[in-house]
């Protein structure tokens, strides 16, 4: 059965996050108008930018792990360096709104990868780091994008997180991705003297295509080493997604890094600030790889980050040391401080003047515009993203999206949607609930306007209802039949152990 927002305004439920950490404890460990281009660079980019590369490119998605939208120099940070992130800004496109799909991990993850909204597959909570479960990652009937473009032939890999379940039937080997090296949980420790011969998530071996691998140095350090021997060993056109955990917790860094940021108080803040500097020397290896294969010339670039940095909400609220300014709230949270990240695309051989760019960008399109641009069959696809090409090169003026939209754990009472003129959302944390902004005027979301203006609410309610037909319950906390599977499969391996917590589950739900 579908959930629907009512036209007029929608009733709250006060249970929803009570239902939320129940859920969570239960399966998953939750981590830690149109297009406005400066008029000459419009002019210029029409002129003498139009897309010219006769070769397929090579695409390349780095994508950070909680990053504060401040805590980059050229999203306006004077105490975090980053040079090498900000050189590709000053040479790409900026990304003005560019969005997610979740405000944390996981969910984020499989919009991303698959480039189709997670909720039209149900997964929107973070798959916890279960071995034994074939059941818990990304349903195994998503193609990610990394397999049409293998299947395109194009050579792909995957360095660092992964998080889109641990079983082998989700291991990146069996998803798309001819290499791996990292780890299949949501998060891990930094420094090799953490790794033990044990189940513990973020203290397990590292892996490299499926067998143990060895870490050495500082964990950052080592998947951007991997990614820039990918960059230089491979021939074919590849695909790379560099998903570091950095700088997601836990709070580690090296000596060498920390000293740059004695000017920084607070040991958490300044951790985090050496964490971000260590992905940026990352990022500069990446990308002297690039340049010494000759290759950065004609390979794609995106950074961005899966969500907002961490907020101090109530269930964290020691988690203080990012910042998301000049967006309200973080990490979890519906607002622009949890789903508006800096977005940049850098391409030589595509685009080469720095820009930016104010239409509706979301994390969805790197999927579209990567498999376009491959030449890649998607006419099974049903993708969610848009190929960004036209829109970056001025041949459509038309916002690649007209509308954005989320939806959470409970599709009743944790829903946004976002045109280029408004947003509506509600969510029930502290100064949130249900808000409406004017995000032509209020691009902070500094006035709710909640029942001022009810004809564009009721627009944008209209809009979401439409959108979410096309949607499933979430699989793993509202989808009875696939539960079932899992009871039944829990039941096989573990009997009585399991039973009792899964038959308490489904009278939640029920």
């Amino acid at each position: 059965m579908q959930n629907y927002l009512p036209i007029l305004p929608i009733r709250q439920t006060s249970n929803s996050m009570l239902r939320f950490n129940l859920f969570s404890l239960l399966f998953v460990a939750l981590c830690l108008a149109g297009i406005v281009f400066s008029s000459d660079l419009a002019a210029q980019t029409k002129k003498t930018h139009k897309l010219v590369a006769k070769e397929r490119p090579n695409i390349v998605v780095i994508l950070a792990d909680d990053l504060g939208y401040a805590d980059l120099g050229f999203t306006g940070s004077k105490e975090i360096f980053t040079p090498n992130i900000d050189a590709l800004a000053n040479n790409g496109v900026v990304f003005k709104n560019g969005y997610v799909t979740h405000p944390y991990c996981g969910p984020s993850r499989a919009g991303l990868l698959t480039g189709r909204y997670q909720a039209r597959f149900g997964m929107e909570v973070n798959a916890a780091h279960s071995p034994d479960d074939p059941y818990m990652g990304l349903p195994v009937e998503e193609l990610t994008f990394a397999k049409r473009m293998q299947q395109a032939g194009y050579k792909t890999a995957v360095m660092g997180k992964w998080h889109m379940g641990s079983h082998p039937n989700f291991h990146p080997n069996n998803r798309g991705f001819d290499e791996f090296f990292g780890f299949l949980g949501g998060g891990h420790d930094y420094f090799p003297e953490s790794v033990k011969v044990s189940s513990a998530e973020y203290s397990i071996a590292l892996s490299r295509n499926g067998k143990p691998a060895q870490l050495n140095e500082y964990l950052t350090t080592a998947i951007s080493k991997e990614a820039a021997r990918f960059v230089s060993a491979t021939e074919q056109p590849f695909m790379m997604y560099v998903a570091y955990n950095a700088p997601h917790s836990p709070l580690q860094a090296t000596e060498q890094d920390l000293a740059k940021y004695q000017h920084i108080a607070d040991l958490d803040r300044r951790t985090y600030a050496a964490m971000i500097d260590s992905m940026d020397q990352g990022v500069g290896r990446i990308v002297a790889a690039l340049k010494q294969s000759e290759k950065l010339h004609n390979t794609l670039i995106f950074f961005l980050s899966d969500n907002g940095g961490v907020y101090p909400e109530e269930w964290m609220p020691d988690s203080d040391w990012a910042n998301n300014a000049p967006f309200r709230r973080g990490k979890v949270s519906l607002t622009e401080g949890g789903v508006h990240v800096p977005f940049i695309a850098h391409w030589p051989a595509g685009f080469s003047l720095k820009s930016e760019y104010a239409g509706l960008v979301s994390s969805l399109d790197i999927a579209a515009t990567s498999l376009a641009l491959a030449r890649a069959d998607v006419s099974q696809a049903k993708l969610d993203g848009v190929n960004l090409l036209p829109h970056i090169n001025g041949e459509n003026p038309a916002s690649p999206h007209p509308a954005l939209f989320w939806r959470l754990e409970e599709a009743s009472d944790l829903w946004a949607v976002r045109t280029p003129e408004f947003k509506y959302l509600n969510q029930p944390l502290p100064g949130v609930g249900k808000s409406f902004f004017d995000m032509q005027t209020d691009p902070y979301e500094s006035h709710n306007l909640n029942g001022a203006m009810p004809k564009e609410q009721s627009e944008l309610a209209t809009l979401w209802n439409e959108w979410n037909k096309h949607n499933q319950q979430n699989i793993l906390l509202q989808n009875e039949p696939y539960i079932m599977r899992r009871a039944e499969f829990y039941q096989t391996l573990y009997q009585a152990q399991l039973e009792k917590a899964l038959a308490a589950e489904l009278q939640v739900i029920k």
